[in-house]
């Protein structure tokens, strides 16, 4: 594909299903585990914005006053370790990125104020949502680096999308070959829909495309 818009109404386009068999056709690890939007109306396409957390000091830190340098399409990509105890995004961060028409927020830890996103519908991606402020608990320690989200590694750039059955990340050398292969995988599938509703059986419709390979890895 010739431009990033092009990219991005593909990647739009597709279901996150279709993205996983394309990468595992691929060999590429990107399926984030235990990464999930918490309306399962949510949906997200974009590059990430990346940015790694880590416990205080005995300088204490701040969680980070990065949103106002952000725009569309962009992700904001959080590490925060899988943390449970401590949020790293909450109803100002939802407000300032909902008006700046961020694409979304992806964090490996929680978030909170989850009726302001709900409200603005703004798609927040974690491991779950709980009250406990980051401050004083948390500090940035690097933005725009590689950062692990749901055991994956996500580089600045990174492609994203997100939808109810998750999130995967699609490494930007790779967006061309693995929006090549979805495509292919959810055209087999509409094939099958579509011979199921002409009155194939499943495993008719199935075999007419090759189903069970799709996803598998090539030689």
């Amino acid at each position: 594909m010739s431009d990033d818009k092009s990219r991005l109404d593909a990647i739009t386009g597709l279901s996150c299903t279709d993205i996983s068999d394309a990468l595992d056709r691929l060999g590429i690890p990107g399926q984030c585990f235990g990464i999930m939007p918490l309306d399962r109306n949510f949906r997200l396409a974009g590059r990430a914005w990346t940015l790694r957390y880590g416990p205080v000091g005995q300088d204490r830190g701040t969680v980070g006053d990065y949103i106002d340098d952000l725009g569309p399409a962009d992700v904001v990509v959080l590490d925060n370790a899988g943390r449970l105890d401590a949020t790293v995004w909450g109803d100002l961060l939802t407000s300032t990125a909902s008006r700046r028409g961020i694409a979304g927020t992806v964090i490996d830890g929680i978030c909170r104020d989850m009726d302001r996103s709900i409200e603005l519908n703004y798609p927040l991606y974690s491991r779950g949502n709980w009250m406990r402020t980051g401050k004083d608990r948390v500090r940035v320690e690097q933005t725009a680096v590689p950062v692990s989200i749901g055991g994956i590694r996500v580089e600045p750039g990174d492609w994203l999308k997100g939808d109810g059955d998750g999130l995967v990340s699609v490494p930007a050398s790779r967006i061309d070959e693995v929006l090549a292969i979805a495509h292919e995988v959810h055209d087999a599938e509409e094939r099958i829909r579509a011979a199921i509703l002409d009155g194939a059986s499943l495993r008719e419709a199935r075999a007419s495309v090759g189903y069970h390979t799709l996803q598998t890895r090539r030689a």
